[in-house]
C-alpha cells in the first residue's frame, strides 16, 4: 500500500505548483510516497519527471498529460494501472446517456493500452450522488472507480456500502473529511454549503475510519491518497494530521 497526495488543495492554497521537486520533498518529509498525478507537458517532460521521482524514492499512482490521447500513452509507457475518466463534458449539463456513451468508448480505447479508466465521484459533475454512482457502474461495466468518500458523503451517499458493493473495481480512493458551512444550501451550490478538510475536522459525521477499516478487512492493498480542497493553514499540517490517522489503521 502507498500513501499519497492528490494535491489540488496545495495548489489551491500556494497558487500553484511552482516546483514539483519541492513539493515532493516537503510531502517525503511528512511522511507520504508521492503524489496521485505525474502532470507533464510533453514526453520528455513525463520522461524528465517520472525519473525525478524515482531518484527520491517517490512514486506517482497515474500520468496527466496535454490531451486525453497523451495522458493514455504516456501512462502506459510509465507502466500505470489507471487513468482518470475524462470523456469531454462532464458537468451537470450534460445528458446522462451521452456521458455513458462517451464513457465507454474512453474505457474502451484505455483498455488497448493496457489501462484501467477510474470515474472520479464528484460534488457538481455529472455522476454526483448514489443514485448516479450505481447507474454509471452498471451501464459502464468496464470502469473502475476512483471513490472520493469526501464528495460521496457530501451528496448524502453510502460510503461503506459504496466499498462493499464495488471493491474489486476500486483503482484508488480519495480520503477527506466534510464540514458543513451552510446546511439550508442545497448541491447546486455546494462549495458554498461545505467544504473538504482534514480528516477528524468534519462535523457531519463522515465515516472515514469505518471506512478505512473496511477496506484493509477486503484486503486492499492500492493507492490511499489525501485530497484535501480547502485549506485554512498550511497544507502540510492538515496532510500529516490525516496521514497519521490513516497509518494508525492501515498499518
Amino acid at each position: 500500500m502507498k500513501f499519497g497526495v492528490a494535491d489540488y488543495g496545495m495548489n489551491v492554497w500556494d497558487g500553484g505548483c511552482y516546483d514539483f521537486q519541492t513539493r515532493l520533498e516537503e510531502l517525503r518529509t511528512i511522511g507520504y510516497d508521492g503524489t496521485e498525478r505525474l502532470e507533464c507537458i510533453d514526453a520528455a517532460d513525463a520522461m524528465y519527471k517520472a525519473a525525478a521521482y524515482r531518484r527520491m524514492g517517490m512514486d506517482f499512482a497515474t500520468c496527466r498529460g496535454p490531451n486525453v490521447e497523451t495522458t493514455l500513452r504516456f501512462s502506459a509507457a510509465l507502466g500505470m494501472e489507471y487513468v482518470w475518466l475524462t470523456p469531454g463534458d462532464a458537468t451537470r449539463k450534460i445528458d446522462m446517456n451521452t456521458y455513458l456513451r462517451r464513457s465507454n468508448r474512453f474505457v474502451e480505447c484505455a483498455a488497448k493500452f493496457g489501462l484501467k479508466t477510474a470515474l472520479h465521484n464528484h460534488l457538481g459533475s455529472r455522476i454526483e450522488n448514489q443514485d448516479e454512482l450505481d447507474k454509471f457502474m452498471q451501464d459502464c461495466p468496464g470502469a473502475s472507480l476512483l471513490l472520493d468518500i469526501g464528495h460521496l458523503h457530501g451528496a448524502g451517499g453510502d460510503i461503506l456500502a459504496t466499498i462493499d458493493k464495488y471493491f474489486d473495481r476500486i483503482a484508488a480512493v480519495h480520503f477527506k473529511d466534510v464540514f458543513i458551512k451552510d446546511a439550508s444550501l442545497g448541491l447546486d451550490v455546494w462549495s458554498q454549503r461545505l467544504r473538504f478538510c482534514e480528516l477528524g475536522a468534519g462535523n457531519c459525521d463522515e465515516p472515514w475510519e469505518e471506512a478505512a477499516k473496511l477496506l484493509k478487512k477486503r484486503g486492499y492493498d492500492k493507492w490511499v491518497l489525501v485530497e484535501h480542497d480547502t485549506h485554512l493553514r498550511d497544507p502540510l499540517i492538515d496532510l500529516k494530521v490525516s496521514l497519521d490517522g490513516l497509518k494508525k489503521i492501515f498499518c
